[in-house]
């Protein structure tokens, strides 16, 4: 997968064998999601050399037509779910910038990994795949991103990716945490967070690139 080097370890590249088996078998008897070829595309778009965040979610979209293997993201033309509009609406709050198209695929291309915990789901089963074996798999990358030579800002948004913040090694990395974007948590604290202001901070202090948060598809 471009130059990861998650996909060439050989803990983790038996592991992920293994789950990998356990989906196409689910793929046997229910509707799983994402499509096969887009399980991974949260790795093909943001490259392994131009990484500078991570932001962790749960698990893909469970409707139709939604998940393609970015978290948070759906595909061009799909309607904004809840949580990603209340992205769109701190975006606009924080940098003033209005982002009207639910695709973040550019976003990945510009060094953001927009990784879920769990990469794979049944159709209208939310979590149906959390015990697969993904988040040991996600664990052992973020273990492998601890020796990653230039630091990397981790976005943990909600318990769940809150859950993951012991694995980083923060002496290296940074990390922002803030309620999740839900509808149900949204106004307990990730409205006024600021997290674009932060990656803006955090990419000039490393001499990155600055991330344009429009959108140009």
């Amino acid at each position: 997968m471009n130059s990861w080097p998650i996909f060439s370890d050989p803990q983790a590249s038996s592991l992920c064998g293994s789950i990998l088996e356990s989906v196409e078998k689910e793929r046997l008897s229910y509707t799983i999601f994402p499509p096969q070829d887009d399980i991974f595309n949260a790795f093909k778009l943001c490259h392994y050399e131009n990484l500078k965040v991570v932001i962790l979610g749960q698990d893909p979209y469970h409707t139709p037509g939604c998940a393609h293997g970015l978290a948070f993201s759906v595909p061009s033309g799909t309607p904004i779910p809840p949580s990603l509009r209340n992205i769109f609406k701190e975006l606009y709050d924080d940098l003033g910038v209005v982002r009207l198209h639910s695709n973040l695929s550019d976003w990945a291309r510009q060094g953001i990994l927009l990784l879920n915990t769990t990469l794979s789901v049944r159709a209208h089963q939310a979590h149906s795949h959390k015990d697969l074996g993904w988040e040991k798999w996600v664990e052992l990358l973020i273990e492998s991103l601890n020796e990653y030579p230039t630091p990397i800002l981790y976005i943990l948004w909600g318990n769940h990716a809150q859950r993951f913040k012991s694995l980083i090694n923060h002496h290296h990395h940074e990390i922002l945490m803030s309620a999740h974007p839900s509808p149900l948590s949204s106004h307990r604290g990730f409205f006024g967070s600021k997290p674009f202001s932060h990656i803006h901070t955090f990419c000039k202090k490393n001499n990155y690139p600055l991330i344009d948060w429009s959108n140009h598809q």
